[in-house]
């Protein structure tokens, strides 16, 4: 590598384990967060002043990157004046290759802000990866998880759509991977989900046998979900953004690209591995 990947969300599901991963392989890693006198100390990683809304560290931040790792947070709606010029930024800076996590569709879907994003990387100067994952195994332990604790309730306006659901440990080391083998992946876009698709009431029925006690799932309405998601105090951008991303699941699921060399982990595993999430 000519320089050490720079990493963003790296507090998150998928870019700590992206972090993890170049770890493991003996690559160094720069994390860019807010503030970098609050990171512990851990070999192999040196945190760096990112702050998506002040491009004014955004130079810094990617000067003598062998890469960059580029998530949205969710509270960012508005990527042009954020995650675009940070692309320009890298690109300025010869960083050589950016890996994007995206979202299913988004190459189709105007409203999701990572279609922006998509679009800004196609017209620009960087090469680059987008991984399109589909929804995450973690959504159960992260956004449903209230719901779950609280209600015994999967509550989400998925219909009947089915998910083949990623772990997001598969997804970082698949990012990885890509990052340090750029060549074989550069200019391209993959869907990426799990190896088996089940239904929201299946995934009730799975976390039932885990938990000892009877989880639901409840077909919500669009309107009552962003209610619920706008009573939890979210902003009204990201709950626009999440209901988009559930209502799309009735259509069913996308297909799965095998990019790990190896069997993904599924949605029971990681209900199985986690199941101390959701006890009261």
């Amino acid at each position: 590598m000519s320089g050490p990947i720079l990493v963003t969300g790296a507090t998150g599901n998928v870019g700590s384990a992206v972090v993890a991963r170049l770890l493991a392989r003996g690559v160094a890693c720069r994390i860019g967060v807010r503030d970098p006198a609050t990171v512990a100390p851990t070999p192999g990683v040196t945190p760096v002043a990112l702050d998506f809304r002040r491009p004014d560290t955004f130079a810094a931040a990617v000067a003598g990157a062998g890469g960059l790792f580029l998530v949205r947070p969710p509270a960012i709606a508005d990527v042009r004046s954020t995650l675009c010029p940070l692309v320009d930024a890298a690109a300025a800076a010869r960083v050589p290759h950016v890996v994007f996590l995206s979202v299913v569709g988004a190459d189709r879907n105007r409203v999701v802000p990572h279609h922006a994003v998509e679009r800004h990387l196609a017209r620009g100067h960087v090469p680059w990866t987008i991984l399109r994952p589909g929804f995450f195994a973690q959504n159960l332990g992260d956004a449903y998880r209230l719901d779950l604790r609280e209600r015994d309730e999967l509550f989400v306006p998925a219909g009947r759509g089915r998910v083949a659901w990623i772990d997001t440990r598969d997804l970082g080391e698949l990012a990885a991977d890509v990052l340090l083998t750029p060549a074989e992946h550069r200019g391209r876009g993959y869907t990426l989900t799990g190896r088996e698709a089940c239904g929201f009431a299946e995934v009730a029925e799975l976390l039932s046998r885990a938990l000892g006690r009877p989880i639901h799932y409840t077909p919500a309405s669009a309107l009552g979900y962003a209610r619920r998601l706008r009573a939890r105090g979210l902003p009204l951008g990201q709950v626009l953004v999440l209901t988009i991303l559930h209502l799309g699941l009735r259509r069913g699921h996308a297909e799965a690209v095998d990019l790990l060399g190896r069997p993904p982990r599924t949605i029971a595993d990681y209900i199985a591995d986690h199941a101390a999430l959701w006890r009261p």
